[in-house]
């Protein structure tokens, strides 16, 4: 038997390249056209369902969304910020910059450094001069109980002096400090409004510390705890100031378990 023309041969080969090039192009050009629904997906993975990035439009690299807090998968509870929330992201070298908008929340712009790596991820907050960002406290009636009968109301800021959160075989370790200040916060369930303002301060290390204090307020609020591999551990108490007891007893009873006229807060 004969085989094929050389010119039919060649021919044929010429094809294949051509098809395989052009599908190696299109591989290598995919992530530069992902959708930013792709983005949405990650974030959601990575936060249990509890962070959604709603109508995501746009691009992985340039985007926008709405931000949802949810109970996680499953609740019917959800509650999202006003306005959409902007991204663009670039190479710096070999990391991601992120550089975050939203008129309603961030201050400015919100710039992240993000560093993969192989069983390694670096992610950097650079220091900032004053407040990164300010949220509603209703925002948190997303995540279920108690929050959403709680219903709250007051200001959620962010501040930081530069933090770096570093993940090596699945374990975190964080350098640095962040402040989030609970400014005015208020509760349907309560008579007395404004509660109080408090401080949560996050102080990094081999074992990044947590510490809760009341700024001023008729409830008082106090605990501390760690953010170490396992996950967050924080133990707490809430009590009424001298001569608010009745009209904070209900309050107490939702927000932890009662010992005495105290309310015992526990995570992890």
């Amino acid at each position: 038997m004969e085989g094929p023309p050389l010119t039919t041969a060649r021919g044929g080969g010429v094809v294949r390249l051509a098809v395989a090039g052009a599908l190696l192009g299109f591989v290598c050009a995919l992530p530069a056209f992902a959708p930013a629904s792709w983005l949405g997906s990650a974030v959601a993975a990575g936060t249990d369902q509890r962070l959604l990035l709603a109508d995501a439009r746009g691009s992985v690299w340039s985007g926008s969304a709405v931000p949802v807090l949810t109970g996680g998968a499953g609740s019917r509870d959800a509650s999202a910020l006003p306005g959409r929330l902007s991204w663009t992201l670039h190479l710096e070298g070999l990391a991601l910059g992120v550089r975050v908008r939203q008129a309603c929340c961030i201050d400015g712009e919100l710039r992240l450094r993000v560093e993969p790596g192989f069983g390694r991820l670096v992610v950097t907050l650079p220091p900032s001069t004053g407040t990164i960002g300010h949220w509603p406290a209703a925002w948190l009636a997303g995540l279920g109980t108690p929050f959403n009968t709680l219903q709250l109301g007051g200001t959620l800021r962010l501040s930081s002096g530069g933090l770096v959160a570093a993940s090596a075989a699945g374990r975190w370790r964080v350098d640095g400090s962040a402040a989030l200040a609970i400014d005015d916060l208020a509760s349907r369930v309560s008579t007395i409004s404004p509660l109080g303002s408090y401080r949560l301060a996050l102080t990094g290390g081999d074992v990044a510390q947590l510490a809760l204090s009341t700024t001023d307020g008729a409830l008082r609020l106090s605990g501390s705890g760690q953010w170490a591999a396992s996950g967050v551990r924080f133990r707490g108490e809430a009590r009424a100031a001298p001569g608010a007891e009745a009209a904070l007893d209900n309050l107490l009873n939702l927000i932890g378990r009662r010992q005495g006229t105290l309310a015992v807060l526990s995570i992890g």
